[in-house]
């Protein structure tokens, strides 16, 4: 009987490339290393898992060049299938290995099942497993960037302890989570994106998030898709990088489908609507919000869809408006929308006079 994680990860790691063939699925063996896109079993070449042992280090243990994440494979099977606790990490391991349980566990409630593999089905289980943000620190979190309005429309909720390993040497930590579901064009969850959030103040540096190296993760299929705030097959749409930089447009706009492709290289490659005939770029004030609006814009225009950029003052909508306020926000936006789309989409001003 193993009794301990370094057991169970020492015994998984004998059997490192069965381990990555089932649970990291989209990637494929290269000389001693399994390369895959990420730990939820994206597909690319980033993360690198050793295969055996050598002078670098044991089999089992990998590492992210992308993120700089690490860790051993009890850290694959708790990602990739977006487990909640080290005792299901360590049921699933032992499941795999074929060992006895550790004890009988009373079903006192029904639970959910260990997600069957894959990160879309780790991104669905952890969306359905968080719960609404109104009246928790996501919602917190929002108003203190602005966005006082959070017209989401049901894309985004609220895990009270979501799992954050900072790396191979430590334990995993739990913090507060806004999580957003990335959708496809058929509205399918294909991920989630994670910001884990500081439950005891928003300072100045990281405006609510919490302290650790990395706050935003996202798990899952990105390519294509987005985080969407609104139908996805109507004639018009918003589209740009934060999920902040989109919400604080929805506080003006909040009718208006928009969609948070999550980066630059995400929304360059963002799937267009076959219903879409106007496309709004939010792009950012910076080289890649430029880069980012040429190559949408001609893949617009190549689908006869009319594209517009939307420029912000600052470096983002959302320091827009938490500097100049949601009138200043509607009046530069009142110059940059199409005619028929003021009428249709934007508020009017509460301000006096």
């Amino acid at each position: 009987m193993f009794r301990d994680a370094s057991d169970l990860a020492r015994r998984l790691a004998r059997e490192a490339e069965a381990v990555c063939r089932h649970y990291l699925s989209n990637g494929r063996r290269e000389g001693r290393y399994w390369l895959v896109g990420d730990v939820h079993n994206s597909p690319g070449r980033s993360m690198f898992v050793r295969l055996q042992d050598s002078p670098k280090g044991p089999a089992g243990k990998w590492t992210d060049a992308a993120t700089s994440e690490h860790g051993d494979l009890l850290d694959v099977i708790r990602e990739s299938l977006g487990l909640r606790d080290f005792r299901e990490v360590a049921e699933e391991a032992r499941r795999f290995l074929n060992l006895p349980r550790a004890k009988p566990q009373p079903a006192l409630k029904p639970i959910h099942p260990p997600a069957s593999g894959g990160s879309q089905e780790a991104a669905r289980r952890l969306f359905a497993i968080s719960q609404p943000i109104e009246g928790t620190v996501v919602e917190a979190y929002l108003q203190h960037r602005g966005i006082t309005r959070v017209h989401h429309g049901g894309s985004l909720r609220f895990h009270p302890r979501c799992y954050y390993r900072p790396d191979e040497h430590l334990p995993s930590e739990t913090w507060p989570a806004m999580i957003a579901r990335v959708t496809n064009l058929d509205g399918l969850i294909t991920g989630v994106h994670r910001t884990w959030l500081d439950p005891d103040g928003f300072d100045r540096i990281r405006l609510g998030k919490a302290p650790i190296d990395t706050p935003r993760r996202a798990m899952g299929d990105l390519l294509g898709n987005a985080v969407r705030f609104g139908v996805a097959d109507d004639d018009v749409l918003v589209a740009g990088e934060g999920i902040e930089t989109m919400l604080s447009l929805r506080c003006i706009l909040p009718t208006l489908p928009m969609a948070a492709a999550l980066s630059a290289n995400h929304l360059s490659a963002m799937a267009l609507s076959s219903s879409l005939r106007r496309l709004y770029i939010a792009r950012d004030a910076d080289a890649a919000g430029c880069a980012v609006q040429a190559v949408l814009s001609q893949r617009a225009g190549a689908a006869g869809i009319e594209a517009i950029a939307l420029s912000p003052r600052l470096g983002d909508f959302n320091e827009d408006l938490h500097v100049f306020g949601l009138d200043a926000l509607r009046a530069a936006l009142r110059i940059q929308l199409a005619p028929e789309d003021i009428d249709r989409f934007l508020l009017p001003s509460t301000a006096p006079g």
